[in-house]
């Protein structure tokens, strides 16, 4: 038996059960042993219910996680995906549809955070990256360029002086981001990029923005700018609250609770969704990110809300 504590909050268990769904789909379980190690304990159970969910949610037997593909993956593959299908049964159906709309190498990352995880990674020139919640990146520094390559989520950079003045790039789906000596934030929001400048530059570089990715538009230190993969800008002021994750805080200034809930629910495992009825109410305050109990909480003492939880990974915020 494993140690007490809920099911989905059990990585250990999560990961066995990740490990039996890839060995199925490769064609390698043996059906028996799987049998009895479903029903050795309950948690294995609910565990195995969650991954085969996953893995419906994903396209069945289809795509990089199905049966031919990990059929012709090798070890390391397969490793990618046990690390993958664990991280998904513990994040629940939010988490299951934002790594469904991110792209294969956000999976095999070198760089990831789980769902509610923010973690510092030194650079090897000295600069720093805070990587935000649900995010991955891989970090490619060559002779000739310092490049950071930005799959899904969201991060926080600082740079640092490099004597060969190699350029340093963060690089999205939609474009690049060029430092010119600063500290800036980057995130991926659906098809845009939104990068924010605290100090010294941005120059964004759209990826379709012309035959050679267009001129680049600059960023100055407290604007903000929006860049899809055709166009960059016009810049705006920057909202410091919107970067307030870098402290480990969410500041709401007359948020709608709906956006609230949404922005609440990318650091919390499993589904938290808001009532249409009560999505207009305006929210204001600073709130943990590292506990989103006492969000909800909170919420539940200002507004006239009813926390409803069918589970701990289930939760809806309704009318009272």
């Amino acid at each position: 038996m494993h140690p007490a504590g809920g099911a989905m909050n059990d990585a250990h268990i999560a990961r066995e059960a990740a490990q039996w769904l890839v060995r199925l789909q490769s064609g390698e379980a043996d059906g028996v042993a799987l049998a009895r190690w479903r029903a050795i304990d309950p948690r294995h159970e609910a565990a195995w219910q969650r991954a085969e969910a996953v893995l419906r949610t994903l396209g069945h037997a289809h795509g990089p996680l199905g049966a031919q593909a990990l059929r012709a993956s090798g070890s390391a593959g397969k490793r990618a995906a046990v690390r993958l299908l664990a991280a998904l049964i513990v994040a629940g159906p939010a988490g299951w549809a934002a790594w469904r709309l991110a792209p294969w190498a956000a999976w095999t990352a070198t760089e990831r955070t789980a769902t509610g995880e923010r973690r510092w990674l030194r650079l090897p020139d000295g600069g720093r990256l805070l990587l935000d919640t649900a995010s991955a990146a891989d970090i490619a520094y060559t002779a000739g360029v310092r490049r950071v390559v930005l799959h899904a989520g969201a991060l926080w950079a600082q740079t640092a002086p490099d004597p060969a003045s190699r350029p340093f790039l963060v690089q999205t789906p939609q474009g690049t981001a060029r430092a010119l000596g600063t500290r800036f934030s980057v995130r991926i929001q659906g098809e845009a990029t939104r990068v924010a400048v605290a100090e010294g530059a941005v120059e964004l570089r759209p990826v379709r923005g012309g035959p050679l990715g267009g001129a680049p538009v600059r960023i100055a230190a407290g604007m903000q700018a929006t860049m899809t993969a055709d166009t960059a800008g016009p810049a705006s002021t920057r909202d410091a609250l919107a970067d307030g994750w870098t402290e480990g805080v969410l500041y709401a200034e007359r948020m709608p609770l709906g956006a609230f809930t949404a922005e609440l629910a990318r650091y919390r495992p499993g589904l938290l969704r808001c009532d249409p009825a009560v999505a207009a109410l305006p929210v204001s305050g600073a709130f943990q990110l590292a506990d989103t109990d006492a969000a909800l909480a909170a919420l539940a003492a200002s507004l006239p809300v009813r926390i409803e939880l069918r589970t701990r990974w289930w939760v809806t915020i309704g009318p009272q």
